[in-house]
């Protein structure tokens, strides 16, 4: 494995960073959210369909794994689908913020389901985040366009959606013996596209790429950020230690945030950076507060 023969830290850290740019990317392409979800998973399947013939990972898995591996992509499909909308209506920086909340609904479904232990440090910081939340967005959301509330609850659905996914891949994690990283991400992507590739038929929209910034756009979203980042990102994680890692993947969000402004005039007071600092540190506090490894 890749991060078993190079630094782990590293690796963690460039994927964290090239992930950082896919909010980026959504922008940039000229196609709708669904086409560009679509589009990512479509390319990133071929990657990782090419990963899992080179590693000779397509063996049988057995029949209830291959189902978990499905219904992850389901999931995966409907985090995308609500991410990129979320992009669209309210910009990439808060989106991916707001799918980074993930931490806390972890948390909280490994407390009611798994009866895992919540320390207090969690509980500090699920009102921390949404006071920050509030500092962005504004204290007064009677003036947020609907629009606006529309992409915020896009962005919170991500982060359960998520979080289902997550779950779901830790079940199939959970056999060492028997886990192909490439074969459980290639079909989950595979899934992801087909599901999101009907919903764009039936929608009656354009599979139509109009330009070759689309095409790069996408291509790079799909090869780099959805296949090469999320191996490099799920490859390293476990060899990295829970606070450490935390810190790192901290940076997809607080970047997404900086490529927002930096990249698209995304306007931003001393208020709104304020409570985007007060957000990631409570993200950082969420994943203080959970005993399992952080993932992203």
């Amino acid at each position: 494995m890749l991060a078993n023969n190079k630094n782990p830290v590293l690796i963690l850290l460039a994927g964290a960073f090239i992930i950082s740019f896919s909010s980026v990317f959504v922008k940039l392409s000229n196609v709708p959210p669904t086409v560009s979800a679509f589009y990512r998973v479509f390319f990133g399947s071929l990657f990782l369909i090419a990963g899992s013939f080179m590693k000779k990972e397509f063996k049988n898995k057995g029949i209830q794994k291959n189902i978990l591996g499905v219904v992850c992509g389901l999931l995966f499909a409907l985090d995308l689908f609500a991410w990129h909308w979320s992009i669209q209506y309210i910009g990439p920086g808060l989106a991916t913020i707001l799918g980074n909340f993930q931490v806390f609904v972890l948390s909280i479904v490994g407390f009611l389901v798994f009866k895992e232990r919540i320390r207090l440090v969690f509980v500090m910081a699920v009102p921390l985040a949404f006071f920050g939340l509030f500092l962005v967005i504004g204290m007064d959301i009677s003036q947020l366009s609907p629009d606006y509330i529309k992409g915020i609850w896009l962005g919170l659905a991500t982060a359960g959606f998520y979080s289902g996914f997550l779950l779901l891949l830790r079940k199939l994690q959970a056999d060492k013996n028997d886990f192909s990283l490439f074969y459980y991400l290639m079909l989950a992507s595979v899934s992801s596209c087909i599901i999101l590739g009907a919903r764009v038929f039936f929608s009656g929209q354009s599979f139509a790429i109009p330009d070759m910034t689309t095409f790069v756009s996408l291509l790079v979203l799909g090869v780099l950020n959805q296949g090469i980042a999320w191996v490099m990102i799920s490859n390293a994680l476990p060899l990295v230690r829970a606070s450490h890692a935390g810190l790192i993947l901290l940076l997809q969000p607080s970047l997404s945030f900086v490529w927002d402004v930096l990249f698209f005039d995304r306007p931003t007071g001393l208020t709104g950076w304020g409570g985007v600092i007060v957000v990631i540190a409570a993200i950082y506090m969420g994943m203080s507060g959970n005993n399992k490894e952080p993932q992203e």
